[in-house]
């Protein structure tokens, strides 16, 4: 995504007729200790890519998808975000991220490209990257089942997220590039949970309650019954600006493009666990 002359040498060699972008520097809190990094992949690199697809003469050839953020609105101008809410982006990935989305319109209308922008929510898997907040709680949770680890270290606890299943955010991708004209869209479940509830549904997976003590950056969960502290609060995990809380509001995909989520929390948590003690079991220092 740094490298224009070879994008330029890809999109010519291949001659694609569906672009999918979700090229990126995609990690929030990474994003404040590389900002400039984040800003040539994400941001820039957006623009390299559609300006290949130009410049290879493949504008009326090409349907382009940008994998754009609910990240981009941040702190939040209302309460559920759709398509037309304001942005207001916290770091500098959302910053980078919110360039992508206006250079995608921008091209759309200058050169009436078929580029759509995804404005997708959270969307997870047992594919998901280990240090996203998800991932790193159901491996913590499995490698605590088997013995091989005690205590997990988390940030925010407070932080209220639209968590989807990534396979249905994917279908969501195609359905926006099959549809009879560019446009931008919301995926989202429309539903909203803390970072603290999905702990609590991810230690239940292998028969743990946990219970809350003390507040703040003292704040413990214990596991019921042994008193054992299983879940850590550290400040080196919060992020310079926070985003509190997000949840989507996915009525315009639901009505255009008929797409709307299947998978709950409580069976995305579950697939999670099991895939990461399945992990665990096979090789302990995964």
């Amino acid at each position: 995504m740094t490298d224009s002359s070879c994008l330029i040498k890809l999109i010519s060699t291949i001659q694609p007729t569906e672009v999918y972008h979700l090229a990126a520097q995609s990690h929030v809190k990474v994003s404040f200790d590389l900002p400039e990094y984040t800003a040539e992949v994400d941001a820039v690199g957006t623009l390299r890519l559609l300006d290949a697809i130009h410049a290879c003469n493949l504008t009326e050839k090409v349907r382009f998808y940008q994998a754009s953020t609910s990240e981009l609105y941040g702190k939040v101008q209302e309460i559920p975000q759709k398509e037309t809410t304001p942005f207001y982006p916290r770091s500098p990935y959302a910053v980078a991220k919110m360039y992508a989305f206006w250079i995608v319109v921008n091209y759309r209308e200058a050169y009436n490209m078929f580029v759509c922008n995804g404005i997708l929510f959270n969307h997870e898997s047992p594919r998901r990257g280990e240090t996203f907040v998800t991932r790193k709680i159901t491996r913590a949770v499995a490698k605590i089942s088997l013995g091989q680890q005690d205590v997990v270290e988390l940030g925010n606890l407070d932080s209220k997220r639209d968590w989807g299943h990534a396979k249905e955010y994917v279908e969501a991708m195609w359905r926006i590039l099959q549809h009879d004209k560019p446009d931008d869209f919301v995926i989202a479940t429309g539903k909203q949970y803390t970072v603290r509830y999905f702990c609590e549904l991810a230690f239940k997976e292998i028969g743990k309650e946990i219970e809350w003590q003390g507040e703040g950056v003292e704040e413990v969960g214990v596991e019921k019954g042994t008193g054992i502290v299983r879940i850590k609060v550290s400040p080196k995990f919060y992020r310079p600006t926070e985003v509190e809380t997000l949840l989507g509001d996915a009525t315009k995909a639901k009505e255009v493009l008929g797409w709307e989520p299947k998978i709950d929390i409580q069976e995305l948590c579950h697939e999670m666990v099991s895939c990461d003690l399945e992990l665990m079991k096979s090789n302990p220092t995964a």
